[in-house]
């Protein structure tokens, strides 16, 4: 039934997953990197609060201290603009810098680097009402909403409760120094900020948890397309049979050909089977002229047993010359020895005498 009804009951595969990430569909919450932000500017400002308040009272104090300085004099005019921009960019680039920094932080950190310069095409249906009614109204944009009204209730709770925290001291700013009542009001909106922040970061949270499901339930699969993305990975299954069972059918073949030309076959005793030829004139050592595990090493006992060829069993051996040797390639002298016993012994069942031997005697 759940195939029958398209169910995602599959979890998304790794392809489908950089597919969807290819697309742009990925776990990205504009929530939690604006509170992020908001945060990392606040303590941005913390620590450069001081020396900015210092430059900018000290750029305050020279551009209205003194007589007038404006003039119709355009090169003085130009010369101290430029020297307040300078005085500008000192005190604000590093302050604005490490903000932009902590930007491209908070949103890569969510979804790394990730350049789609399609995205940037102009898509009319990108702003079609009829076509984009359905994400209007979707579930996703309805917690968006609720989000929304959540933070703006949040924000304010959080504000007047620090506020109300600091009623009996701001009472008393009246007899208080200018200096001192500025500094005073500068930490308050400094921690208030901080709290509001803080307070935001926490509900982005959950809305990153919501999205994240959602991803994760929208990335999953149902059994028609996992088959789909199979096929096209991997080729269609019945077509790999196929290929397989002609491929079976050709070492088949050639094993029908092949194995009835050896002298003897060493087995393993049913796992392996390896044929060996050996023409003591002609040949310095046996060749390994056929080989196989399971299926194709019972139709090589099979073969041998029709053609009248000894079948000797030699777990070790066999294991040895299946892993290390090719076909029609000679035994390694590693192993000279033991297929030189057993070949020696498959000349005394057929009651003949080896050359080398016959020579020895």
């Amino acid at each position: 039934m759940a195939e029958e009804f398209g169910d995602k009951t599959h979890e998304a595969t790794p392809h489908r997953r950089q597919q969807a990430r290819e697309e742009g569909q990925v776990v990205k919450s504009q929530d939690l990197a604006s509170a992020a932000l908001l945060v990392a500017a606040v303590l941005i400002l913390g620590y450069f609060g001081n020396s900015l308040a210092m430059s900018m009272g000290r750029l305050t104090q020279e551009q209205l201290h003194g007589d007038a300085w404006i003039r119709l004099d355009s090169q003085d005019l130009a010369n101290r603009s430029l020297h307040l921009s300078w005085e500008l960019a000192k005190a604000l680039v590093p302050v604005l810098g490490l903000v932009m920094i902590a930007g491209i932080v908070v949103h890569m950190g969510q979804i790394g680097f990730l350049f789609l310069p399609e995205k940037l095409a102009f898509d009319v249906q990108r702003i079609n009402p009829l076509s984009n009614a359905s994400r209007i109204f979707s579930m996703a944009n309805s917690v968006h909403l609720g989000f929304g009204l959540l933070k703006v209730g949040l924000v304010c709770a959080v504000a007047a409760w620090s506020l109300w925290g600091e009623r009996d001291q701001l009472m008393t700013l009246m007899d208080q120094s200018s200096g001192e009542i500025a500094a005073y009001l500068f930490s308050v909106l400094y921690w208030t900020c901080l709290k509001i922040g803080g307070a935001l970061l926490a509900l982005a949270l959950f809305d990153y948890a919501f999205l994240w499901w959602k991803h994760e339930s929208d990335l999953r699969m149902t059994t028609q397309q996992l088959r789909e993305e199979l096929k096209t990975q991997q080729g269609d299954p019945q077509l790999a049979a196929r290929r397989k069972a002609v491929q079976r059918q050709l070492v088949m073949g050639r094993l029908s050909s092949t194995v009835p030309k050896a002298d003897l076959v060493v087995t393993n005793p049913t796992e392996l089977a390896v044929a060996l030829q050996y023409d003591p004139e002609k040949m310095a050592a046996p060749i390994v002229i056929a080989k196989g595990a399971g299926v194709l090493a019972q139709r090589i006992r099979r073969l041998a047993l029709e053609s009248g060829i000894p079948i000797v069993e030699r777990k070790e051996l066999a294991r040895a010359l299946y892993q290390h040797v090719d076909i029609n390639h000679p035994v390694p002298a590693e192993q000279y020895a033991a297929v030189a016993e057993v070949v020696k012994y498959v000349y005394q069942l057929k009651g003949k005498t080896l050359p080398g031997a016959r020579t020895a005697a």
